[in-house]
C-alpha cells in the first residue's frame, strides 16, 4: 500500500460506475417508474422495498433502511472493507487504483499503511503455509499414512488438489521450523493461530499429525485451517481460532470451491464436516458447505441466501443433529422470504453424507435431497412432538411456542400459511390471537418508518435538493451568499455548495462519498432518502426559495439581536449602521 486512495480517483470511479448494472449482477432488478426495485438483499420481505436510483446513483431500502452508493453496496453485499470495495469496483471497470499521501498526519498514514500491509502479509503467509502442507503430503517421511487415509475415504488426487488438502507430521515444530525465521514472523504465526505460545517462551505448532483443510474466504484467500487427526488423538477435528483475518461465524468451508465449480449455483446443502464437503464434491455434488465448528449462524445463512434461493441442512438423525437443525431454523427465520426456502434432511443412524454417497452414489444422495422436509413441516413436527395435543392446555401451549417464532418472521406467504394452518387446526380463537400479534408488529414497523422522516426546514430541503440535483447550484448568483450565516445546518450546506461548484459534473453518489464515516455523512444519507416530492422541473426554484428563506430568517434574527442591544443602549456605531441597513432592506 503506497498511500491513500486519491479523492479524485474515487470521484472518477463513481462517475463511471453504473449502480443499476452493478447491483443487477447480484440482485435482479425490475424497472419501477424512473427507478429500479427488488426485494431487499439485506433483509427479508414480502414485497419489494429496495429501490435503486440511476439518477442519484444511490440505493435505499424503505424497509430496513440500508442505503448507499456503489462502494457501499459492495462493502455490505460482498462484505468487503473500503479499500477492497474500491479495488473490486475499479477492477470491474478495468481501472487501476492509484495511491498517494493525503492531508492526514504522518502517524495516521503510517498506521493505516501498516494495518493494510499486515493483512496482505497475513494472507501471503497463510497461502505459503497451505502450499507447505500440500507439499508435505508428497514428501513427508510418514506421508503414506496420510495418503492411505485419503484413499481409504475414496478421495482422488484431483479432488485433494482442488480443495488444497495437505498434511502435517506429528512433530512439535515442523511448520515452525519452516516459517519462523525471526521473532516478527514467530509472533505473526501465533497471532494467526498457527502456533501456540509454549512454556519458556518457545512456541510450537498448533496442528500436528493431521490432514489439513485450508479455509478460503469468498475471494479465495486462505484465512484459516481445519485439521483432522490421524490415529486416536483428540480432538478429532481442530479448527483455527478467531484471528484478525478469520471470523468463523462469518465463513463457510467449501463456499469458494462451490462457486468456482458452478457458474450459476441454484442450491446449497449444509453438512457438518470438512470431509463431508470434499466427499460430496468427489461424487459430483459440488454445492456443499460446512459451518466451521459452530451452529450455523445468522451471518452464514445470510451469506447463503444471498447466493442461492434454496438451502438444505443435512444432519445426522440423532438428537444432536435435530438440535443443530433447530438452531439453524431459528437463525434463519428472520431471513425467510417468498421465493426462498430452507429445508432439512436427516440421515439414518450411523450414516453421514460422506459414507452415504460413497456407498449409494450421487443419484441416490440427490434423491434424498429432493425429499427434504420444508421449514414449515419441520417446525410443526418439532413443536407438536413436544406438546400434548389431546387437551386444550396442550393446544394453548403449542400456540404459545409458535408466537415468538412467528414474531421473528417477516411478512410472507410462508408466514401466512403457518397462521392459516394453526387457525384451521386449533380454532378461530388462535387465528384472532395470531392476527393481533401480526397487527402489532405491522403497526410498530409503520411507526418506526414514520419517525424516520425528517422535519421539513429550509436548510434540510436545500441540502436534499442539492444532493439530488447538484447542477442547481449554478442558479446561485453568489456561492458565498450564506457564508456569514451562523445557523444549524448551514455550514454543511455551504460545504455542499462548494463541492458542487468545484465539480460541475458531480452526482449524488460522489457528494455522499466525500462525507463517508462522518456525522455529516449520516445526516446526508437520511436526506438523500427523504421523499420531499419536489420534481426535477421545480427543484431549482424550490432550492432558491429555500435559500431566500434562510436569508430572511437570518435577517429577522440579526435584526432582533440588534434591536435588543438598542433597547439596553449597548450598540456600537457599526452595529447602528448595520441595523439601519437591515431595517431599510
Amino acid at each position: 500500500m503506497a498511500g491513500m486512495i486519491p479523492r479524485q480517483f474515487i470521484d472518477d470511479l463513481l462517475a463511471r460506475a453504473d449502480i443499476v448494472e452493478l447491483i443487477n449482477l447480484r440482485v435482479p432488478l425490475k424497472k419501477a417508474g424512473k427507478n429500479y426495485q427488488a426485494c431487499c438483499p439485506f433483509h427479508t420481505e414480502k414485497s419489494p422495498s429496495f429501490s435503486v436510483s440511476p439518477d442519484k446513483q444511490f440505493y435505499h431500502c424503505f424497509g430496513c433502511g440500508e442505503h448507499g452508493n456503489a462502494i457501499s453496496f459492495l462493502m455490505e453485499f460482498d462484505r468487503l472493507e473500503f479499500p477492497d470495495a474500491i479495488e473490486e469496483l475499479a477492477a470491474h471497470y478495468n481501472m487501476e487504483v492509484p495511491r498517494e499521501q493525503n492531508n492526514q498526519s504522518p502517524a495516521q498514514i503510517k498506521q493505516q499503511q501498516q494495518a493494510y500491509q499486515q493483512k496482505q502479509d497475513d494472507y501471503a503467509l497463510m497461502a505459503d503455509i497451505s502450499r507447505f502442507y500440500q507439499q508435505q503430503l508428497k514428501v513427508a517421511e510418514d506421508k503414506a499414512v496420510a495418503v492411505d487415509y485419503l484413499k481409504g475415504r475414496g478421495l482422488s488426487g484431483q479432488i485433494a488438489k482442488k480443495f488444497g488438502i495437505g498434511y502435517i507430521s506429528d512433530q512439535w515444530d515442523n511448520m515452525m521450523r519452516a516459517f519462523a525465521k525471526n521473532s516478527h514472523v514467530t509472533q505473526q504465526l501465533i497471532d494467526l493461530g498457527m502456533a501456540i505460545q509454549g512454556d519458556k517462551n518457545k512456541p510450537y505448532d498448533r496442528f500436528r499429525g493431521r490432514i489439513m483443510f485450508p479455509i478460503h474466504d469468498k475471494r479465495g484467500r486462505v484465512i484459516g485451517f481445519g485439521g483432522r487427526v490421524l490415529g486416536d488423538g483428540t480432538p478429532k477435528y481442530l479448527n483455527s481460532p478467531e484471528t484478525r483475518i478469520y471470523h468463523k461465524g462469518q465463513e463457510l468451508y467449501g463456499l469458494y470451491e462451490a462457486k468456482q465449480a458452478n457458474k450459476q449455483l441454484e442450491r446449497i446443502v449444509i453438512v457438518e464436516g470438512y470431509m463431508d464437503v470434499v466427499a460430496l464434491a468427489q461424487h459430483g455434488v459440488e454445492y456443499a458447505v460446512a459451518s466451521l465448528g459452530t451452529a450455523t449462524t445468522p451471518e452464514q445463512l445470510q451469506t447463503l441466501f444471498r447466493t442461492v434461493k434454496e438451502v438444505i441442512c443435512c444432519y445426522d438423525g440423532d438428537r444432536a443433529g435435530k438440535d443443530a437443525a433447530w438452531r439453524a431454523m431459528e437463525n434463519a427465520l428472520p431471513l425467510i422470504q417468498d421465493g426462498y426456502s430452507l429445508k432439512f434432511v436427516f440421515l439414518p443412524d450411523g450414516e453421514d453424507p460422506d459414507s452415504l454417497i460413497r456407498v449409494q452414489g450421487q443419484q441416490a444422495f440427490e434423491h434424498i435431497l429432493e425429499q427434504a422436509t420444508p421449514l414449515t413441516e419441520f417446525l410443526f413436527e418439532h413443536l407438536m412432538q413436544q406438546t400434548e395435543m389431546n387437551s386444550l392446555e396442550g393446544k394453548a401451549a403449542l400456540m404459545g411456542s409458535f408466537q415468538p417464532l412467528l414474531t421473528k418472521m417477516p411478512e410472507s406467504t410462508i408466514k401466512d400459511g403457518i397462521i392459516t394452518k394453526l387457525a384451521h387446526n386449533f380454532g378461530a380463537g388462535s387465528e384472532k390471537q395470531l392476527a393481533k400479534l401480526n397487527q402489532k408488529a405491522n403497526q410498530s414497523s409503520i411507526q418506526q418508518a414514520t419517525q424516520k422522516q425528517p422535519k421539513v426546514t429550509p436548510v434540510r430541503l436545500a441540502i436534499a435538493l442539492l444532493l439530488e440535483y447538484p447542477h442547481i447550484v449554478d442558479a446561485l448568483p453568489d456561492p458565498y451568499v450564506l457564508a456569514q450565516l451562523d445557523m444549524p445546518g448551514v455550514a454543511l450546506l455551504n460545504q455542499l455548495i462548494s463541492l458542487c461548484k468545484n465539480n460541475s459534473k458531480a452526482n449524488s453518489a460522489q457528494l455522499i462519498e466525500h462525507f463517508r464515516g462522518t456525522a455529516e455523512g449520516k445526516q446526508l444519507t437520511k436526506l438523500i432518502c427523504w421523499q420531499h416530492h419536489v420534481t426535477a422541473e421545480a427543484a431549482e426554484n424550490v432550492f432558491l426559495d429555500s435559500i431566500e428563506k434562510l436569508l430572511d430568517s437570518f435577517v429577522e434574527q440579526r435584526t432582533e439581536q440588534l434591536l435588543q442591544k438598542a433597547r439596553t443602549g449597548q450598540m456600537s456605531p457599526n452595529e447602528k449602521q448595520e441595523l439601519q441597513a437591515l431595517l431599510n432592506a
